[in-house]
């Protein structure tokens, strides 16, 4: 049967231009990353002009954002980390993830959490938590300590495991311990990853 057929004869429309860009663009960020990925890339997969995208999503990073299906944008939540001290930078980046975690825009976020997980999307997963939401801590650190890809990797390992402990399956007291509290109690072993001895 023919797609034409398949939809009564109506036309491609600007709701399934943008579906077919959301699925070229998944696809692309799933198996080359978020920096591999251009929005040319993404238009050639999708058949449209790149010019359609940014008039859609904006940008890239607007793209991405759409396809992981945030309720907020991660730039603005940790905007915080490009004047913080470096010796604060553990504290302040679970202090706007707990913050935001526990706000209006939580349950979206959580929910968008468990479809990637749920989809088999590690990769996403990955790109977004390594790419998106740790790249502030990238810039600050570049080139001031050894071993960044690792020392960024094990912050996502804590940033992953408290939403998953906190608020996926809501282990209590965790659950529903203060943000300041959690800042106080995970915020140096987060900052000890970041500056820290790592051989200690």
């Amino acid at each position: 049967m023919s797609a034409a057929v398949r939809r009564s004869g109506r036309p491609s429309g600007p709701s399934d231009t943008r579906v077919r860009i959301l699925d070229s663009a998944r696809e692309l960020f799933s198996t080359k990353g978020f920096e591999q990925t251009s929005m040319r890339a993404v238009a050639a997969a999708a058949g449209v002009d790149a010019a359609l995208i940014s008039h859609y999503f904006g940008s890239k990073r607007g793209l991405f954002l759409e396809v992981v299906a945030l309720p907020v944008d991660p730039e603005v939540v940790l905007a915080p980390l490009v004047e913080a001290p470096v010796e604060e930078l553990g504290a302040t980046l679970l202090r706007q993830i707990a913050t935001t975690w526990d706000s209006s825009a939580g349950p979206a976020a959580v929910a968008a959490f468990r479809t990637v997980m749920a989809g088999g999307e590690e990769a996403m997963l990955r790109e977004f938590l390594l790419g998106i939401v740790l790249a502030p801590l990238r810039e600050r650190l570049r080139g001031t300590v050894d071993d960044l890809d690792l020392r960024l990797s094990l912050v996502a390992t804590q940033v992953a495991g408290l939403l998953v402990v906190r608020k996926v399956v809501q282990v209590e007291p965790l659950a529903s311990l203060p943000v300041e509290d959690v800042v106080r109690m995970v915020g140096p072993t987060v900052q000890r990853y970041l500056t820290g001895d790592l051989r200690s």
